[in-house]
């Protein structure tokens, strides 16, 4: 193989592991974003007096508050979600145009 394919095929592992970063990255926000939901939902059907964690303590709240917190760090993340899927379909889209480049010259290397 000339260099320019090594180059290419070094390049295309490079956005693979970038996918899987991306990929982790994002079922971790999946995952705040569920906990956040289910946060939500008990928040609205308790009639007690909430709590909230900062730092190693438990502190009470008033219930708007909270959800109010809820809610912007819930958009927050489906902010950072869209992000980070916006970033993967790019990646991807490039890793396939790489992929498409090398299958392309390694055909020209073999039909010589």
């Amino acid at each position: 193989m000339d260099k320019e394919v090594q180059e290419k095929i070094a390049q295309l592992q490079m956005i693979e592991q970038n996918m899987q970063q991306f990929h982790m990255q994002r079922q971790t926000i999946q995952v705040q974003l569920v906990e956040l939901d289910n946060a939500l939902e008990e928040l609205s059907k308790t009639k007690e007096e909430p709590y909230k964690v900062v730092g190693n303590i438990m502190v009470a709240c008033k219930k708007d508050e909270l959800q109010k917190d809820l809610t912007t760090k819930k958009e927050t993340c489906e902010l950072r979600l869209k992000n980070v899927e916006k970033q993967e379909t790019q990646l991807k889209e490039k890793m396939e145009s790489i992929h498409s480049t090398i299958m392309q010259q390694i055909e020209k290397k073999e039909d010589k």
